[in-house]
């Protein structure tokens, strides 16, 4: 059995930043590393092309009546920058007490060796265990995934035979509770670009007698929330489905302090839909952010200019029933009719992503068709996590998004059993991203204690 740890540490030397060009050699490394990992343990190994990043199809076969669980995650990682924030080389892992330093640790090299590093203990245990295991890597999740949708539909067919899917890229709210995630939101983004006079010109000469496209565009995005919070948009929350009384109490069960969460963003006041607490709105409310605006004069001083142009980057966070291609619409449209006179609007589409949800088994609303597989991993995963961290896991949505998870389900019909595994310490996409350890050595654990389970039956 290899060192789990050692290996992580190799992973994240390969600096696998899948939307930067000049990342070439680091995203051909960190393919090639769990390549040649699962090969090393007995995988059949299918390196994918797509017209950017290879995906990593390995396979383990087996019996027809075994269980086949197809594990899902990426080797690619988000670029470091503001590098003069690290306080060690960003793809250099680094050892400091119980946490391993450096870009990807948490976000999904670290989850993603946990699971590699279980099977792998498993295998040497029982070479012969009865369980298929699919694992799907992909290169592209923190780009929206782009080359996935192409793969899923050549290879649906080989993905339908399995029983669920199963992945640890979700969080933990601490290191002592389990969360198995059964919603994520959906996502869609695009950028609005309001335009004025054809050029720049002089505020002097000209200001005073045409529409400031700055601030016309303050003004259109200052309609979309209304005072108390609840977007502002005709037609957004009317599919938004009731959240089932057994999600708020699993909810309530978690503790959550109001006052510690408010120290860790750095707030003295929340600002949430009307009705709903800070860790309800995470997990079951939609939102429309503004994630960034630009437009005129960006440099050092002063230039005293009346800008052509003034553009500002959306996204909204979507609930399941909710539909991303039509809140774009009810957006848009918005936007349209509330801009003032004088400007020209256009839209530049980003990517979306659909949102997802599972019922767990045993629950008021457990489809009643629900796989036998998944119900058995999900009572698997159960006990394991009671077993290892001292108490049962909760079973929660996740304000986040995995735009592919809903994906799968809609092409090949899978579900997924999503262990979160990273905490809101580790830093997620900022600088001075790591993973605590304990919760690595327990997760490694966990996971060759469920696929134990579920291949006993």
């Amino acid at each position: 059995m290899f060192d789990p740890v050692e290996k992580l540490k190799e992973f994240i030397r390969h600096a696998s930043v899948s939307t930067d060009p000049k990342a070439k050699a680091g995203m051909q490394g960190a393919q090639e590393f769990v390549s040649g990992l699962l090969r090393s343990l007995g995988f059949a190994v299918d390196v994918v092309p797509t017209d950017l990043h290879p995906l990593i199809f390995a396979q383990r076969g087996g019996q027809p009546d075994w269980p086949h669980v197809v594990i899902y995650g990426h080797y690619d990682v988000q670029p470091a920058d503001p590098l003069n924030l690290w306080k060690t080389p960003a793809f250099e892992p680094t050892l400091v007490g119980n946490r391993l330093y450096g870009r990807g640790a948490a976000d999904n090299k670290g989850p993603l060796m946990t699971i590699i590093a279980a099977i792998a203990r498993l295998l040497e245990e029982d070479p012969a265990v009865p369980l298929r295991l699919t694992f799907l890597i992909e290169g592209e999740e923190e780009i929206g995934s782009p080359s996935f949708p192409k793969f899923l539909e050549r290879y649906a067919d080989k993905l339908r035979a399995a029983d669920c899917v199963f992945l640890s890229d979700t969080a933990l709210p601490n290191e002592q509770q389990v969360v198995l995630t059964c919603g994520l939101r959906g996502l869609a983004l695009f950028d609005v670009h309001v335009t004025g006079a054809k050029g720049d010109l002089h505020s002097g000469l000209h200001g005073g007698v045409l529409r400031n496209p700055i601030q016309a565009l303050a003004e259109i995005l200052a309609t979309l929330h209304t005072p108390e919070g609840r977007v502002n948009v005709p037609g957004f929350y009317d599919t938004v489905l009731d959240v089932h009384p057994w999600e708020r109490d699993e909810l309530r069960k978690l503790g959550a302090d109001e006052k510690a969460y408010a120290d860790f963003l750095g707030i003295d006041t929340f600002y949430t839909t009307p009705g709903f607490t800070p860790f309800e709105s995470l997990r079951f409310q939609p939102t429309l952010e503004f994630n960034g605006i630009g437009g005129g004069y960006q440099g050092e001083g002063t230039k005293t200019v009346i800008p052509s142009k003034a553009f500002a980057k959306i996204s909204c966070r979507l609930v399941p029933n909710q539909e991303p291609d039509k809140i774009k619409r009810l957006v848009m449209d918005t936007i349209r009719a509330r801009a003032p006179k004088g400007v020209k609007i256009d839209f530049v589409d980003q990517h979306k992503g659909e949102p997802y949800v599972v019922v767990p088994p045993d629950r008021s609303n457990t489809p009643a068709n629900q796989p036998p597989v998944l119900a058995r991993v999900f009572r698997a995963t159960h006990e394991a996590v009671n077993e290892v961290w001292g108490r049962p896991p909760l079973y929660l949505r996740e304000g986040g998004s995995v735009p592919i998870i809903a994906e799968i389900k809609r092409v090949t019909g899978l579900d997924s059993v999503m262990m979160g595994l990273f905490l809101p310490e580790d830093n997620l996409h900022a600088p001075n991203e790591s993973f605590n350890l304990d919760v690595m050595r327990k997760g490694i654990e966990t996971t060759y204690r469920m696929f134990k389970r579920l291949a006993r039956g």
